[in-house]
């Protein structure tokens, strides 16, 4: 059960974080969305969602430019993706266990490979709504030696349609952002869960037209 205490907190901290985000990208501009995306692996007190919700509310406020926010971010998660997909796919084991236990990483890896091993390949588009578990996943994916075209195959149209979500709630968020993020904190379980099933339709259709496509393609040939 979640105490007043608990939420004050978290409350608190979201405010912080953020600030920061508004600062740095009042220093340095746009690009500020796709560094702090990646950074976010080394521990800003940022949560993707804030900064996707961030880019989306200041392209409403014509203060960022709509195209370059939403390229931006989604580079931002997608880099973000691919390097933990990369750490587990080239690095040495040592290294690996290392990069875990220093990004408190671990505890996150079995709920992947739970995911991997009741949805396979589509545990990507369902991770990507579940902070931290979205990091893990690709990690685990190169670990079991996932081709890169394959996993590329979902992952980016994944992490392209979890930013389009995000982008278009900011736009009607507003500045409201750090209570928003906190009320889906507190009912995660029917956030996610709702999202990771529209997402996972959505891309499951997509690739089933592929796969039409391309077999009647073959057919004519």
């Amino acid at each position: 059960m979640i105490q007043l205490t608990d939420i004050d907190f978290e409350s608190r901290r979201m405010n912080v974080g953020y600030d920061l985000l508004l600062e740095i990208i009042e220093t340095i501009g746009p690009i500020a969305l796709f560094l702090v995306l990646c950074l976010g692996l080394i521990g800003l007190p940022i949560p993707n969602e804030a900064v996707v919700l961030t880019a989306g509310a200041l392209s409403e406020a014509d203060v960022m430019d709509s195209t370059i926010a939403f390229a931006m971010v989604t580079l931002g998660i997608s880099s973000a993706m691919t390097f933990n997909y990369s750490l587990g796919r080239f690095t040495s084991s040592r290294l690996g266990k290392w990069f875990s236990k220093k990004q408190q990483f671990g505890k996150f890896i079995q709920k992947s490979d739970d995911l991997i091993d009741k949805y396979g390949l589509y545990a990507i588009p369902i991770s990507v709504f579940f902070p931290f578990v979205r990091h893990a996943t690709p990690y685990v994916m190169g670990m079991n030696k996932m081709r890169f075209s394959k996993f590329s195959l979902i992952a980016f149209p994944a992490a392209t349609l979890w930013t389009s979500i995000y982008f278009t709630l900011g736009h009607f968020v507003g500045d409201r952002i750090p209570e928003f993020i906190l009320l889906i904190s507190q009912y995660e379980a029917v956030f996610f869960t709702l999202g990771a099933i529209i997402l996972s339709i959505l891309l499951l259709r997509a690739f089933r037209r592929y796969k039409l496509k391309h077999s009647e393609s073959n057919e004519l040939k």
